[in-house]
Order: structure tokens, then sequence, then C-alpha cells
């Protein structure tokens, strides 16, 4: 893989993520919080100017309610028809 395909690459999986994230209408910050990521490393991931590490892969799915493959998988995430996909079904005061 040359450096030009592994920049695509990297920038296709931040752009999910960001398609996910405000799909689900979380901020950076809130993102943040629900990962234990910073905002400022979320968004270099997301912008594809940081390398994802397989873990934060993790972190990063586990906290959008999704499968990390969701994320590598050029498809669109779908949610569930159960899911109401807002912030406001966050709990996000145990991470403050």
């Amino acid at each position: 893989m040359t450096d030009d395909q592994k920049q695509i690459r990297l920038a296709e999986v931040g752009g999910r993520i960001r398609k996910v994230r405000e799909d689900r209408g979380l901020n950076l910050h809130e993102l943040a919080r629900l990962s234990g990521i910073s905002a400022s490393a979320l968004s270099l991931i997301e912008t594809g100017k940081r390398d994802l590490r397989v873990s934060s892969l993790y972190r990063i799915a586990n906290a959008l309610r999704i499968g990390p493959g969701d994320l590598l998988d050029d498809q669109a995430v779908k949610p569930s028809t159960d899911e109401i996909g807002r912030s406001e079904s966050y709990d996000l005061g145990d991470y403050t």
C-alpha cells in the first residue's frame, strides 16, 4: 500500500466515524467523553491525519454503539429501528 492509498483509507474511516457521530447527534467533545479519547485526537482521526489504533477503533465503535467493522466497511451504518439516535439517549453524566 502506498502512502497515498494509506491516507485515502484513513480519511475514509475518519469520515465514517464523523458521519456516525453526527447521525447519533453527538458532538466531538461528547464522543471524547464516551470513548475516553481526547477531542483533539478524535479530530485528527476524523480528518484522516492520525492513524487509528485497533484499541481506539473499538473504543470509538463502542461509544457509537456499533461494531468496529462497521467503521471499516464502506457501506453506510444504519441505526436500528428502536434506536433514537440523539445525544439525549446517551448518559453523559457518568463521563463528566
